[in-house]
């Protein structure tokens, strides 16, 4: 999935960066209010991890804005701000979750996943296309008994396209959930994940929709 992380201290976003992308995820790292603003206009994100003391304002002036324009992208503030009554405020100004600083990033990714878990409302411990088997906390993979292996973005496609099995994904969604702003991406980019998902799971477990993109078949 793609997330918008709104953080400015360096250090700290490229360890963030970095353990999110270990784990399949996209992240489009800023430093401001108005260029985490620029991002939430453009760009449909999965989910937001807010720092609130940011060079040009507070993070809550975002969360603020995406909720008046009923945006219910979720939002775990990250913040140094530890006072019960900062805690009150964000998550009554929309944010579904509060994290302290300093944090653990494998706590923050499991608070990540448990949100999305909550806003999927198919969410399932185990998805089943006849001999494939996909269980997504574990990201495990099986086909028929056999544990099959995938790389980062194989998983990050399968993930997307087992979430909504009866609706074809557009190739450019796939894109958005693969890659960040600033990189460039092959135009056989997708073909070649796909091409490699089916020679590991077998040709029709996922159908292509010609001039548009991508569903779930069955083994």
């Amino acid at each position: 999935m793609r997330i918008l992380l709104v953080e400015d201290e360096t250090d700290l976003a490229q360890a963030v960066t970095d353990h999110f992308r270990q784990a399949a995820h996209a992240v489009d790292h800023v430093t401001c209010v108005a260029d985490a603003m620029a991002a939430v206009r453009s760009v449909s994100y999965a989910l937001i991890v807010l720092d609130l003391r940011l060079p040009d304002g507070n993070g809550l002036q975002l969360l603020r804005h995406i909720r008046d324009h009923r945006d219910s992208t979720p939002v775990l503030i990250a913040s140094a701000h530890d006072r019960i009554s900062d805690r009150i405020e964000g998550l009554e100004a929309g944010a579904d979750d509060y994290v302290i600083k300093p944090y653990d990033l494998h706590e923050v990714l499991a608070r990540i996943n448990a949100i999305l878990r909550r806003q999927d409302d198919d969410y399932a411990p185990e998805r089943i296309f006849g001999q494939l088997r996909i269980l997504p906390q574990a990201r495990r993979v099986l086909l028929g008994d056999r544990v099959i292996s995938l790389t980062n973005r194989e998983w990050a496609i399968l993930d997307r396209l087992s979430r909504t099995p009866q609706i074809a994904v557009a190739k450019s969604d796939l894109e958005d959930t693969l890659y960040e702003f600033g990189r460039e991406i092959e135009s056989n980019a997708i073909e070649a994940h796909i091409s490699r998902l089916r020679a590991k799971l077998g040709h029709g477990a996922i159908t292509t929709q010609r001039g548009f993109g991508y569903r779930m078949g069955e083994t």
